[in-house]
């Protein structure tokens, strides 16, 4: 009787170690995942301020008297994320070049070259098993 008991003993003793050596290894490779998506969350979102400040740098250097104008800008990030900033603009006599205009008769000066910045962040496809997407809109005045 004894000998039976001592095997059924080790047995349970075996199926309870192995159990908590998976749950282990489950929450290590759970922690990994976790830091790896938090990593690329906290870059996107800082990606998405120098997205805007970006454009709004590639703004400047427009010239909007001529028949020029900046509508997209995109940015692929050490092969990590894609950028893509559409620029929306409001004002009185913008040139046509200017493909997303959303009013052309604003009636103040204050008002005029207004710019709606629009910036998406996405994870490239593969970096992670769900993608990372974040958008951010601002409205400037260049």
């Amino acid at each position: 009787m004894r000998k039976g008991f001592s095997l059924l003993t080790a047995i349970v003793f075996l199926v309870l170690v192995a159990t908590i050596s998976v749950l282990a290894l489950t929450l290590s490779t759970q922690s990994a995942k976790q830091t790896t998506d938090i990593f690329l969350k906290a870059q996107a979102e800082l990606l998405l301020r120098s997205g805007t400040e970006f454009a709004m740098l590639a703004m400047s250097g427009a010239d909007y008297n001529a028949t020029k104008c900046l509508n997209n800008v995109n940015i692929s990030y050490n092969g990590t994320h894609d950028i893509n900033i559409t620029l929306s603009y409001l004002g009185s006599g913008l040139p046509a070049s200017c493909t997303s205009r959303l009013a052309n008769d604003v009636a103040t000066d204050e008002s005029n070259r207004t710019v709606i910045i629009d910036t998406w962040v996405r994870t490239i496809d593969g970096i992670v098993s769900e993608p990372i997407v974040m958008h951010r809109r601002s409205i400037q005045k260049p």
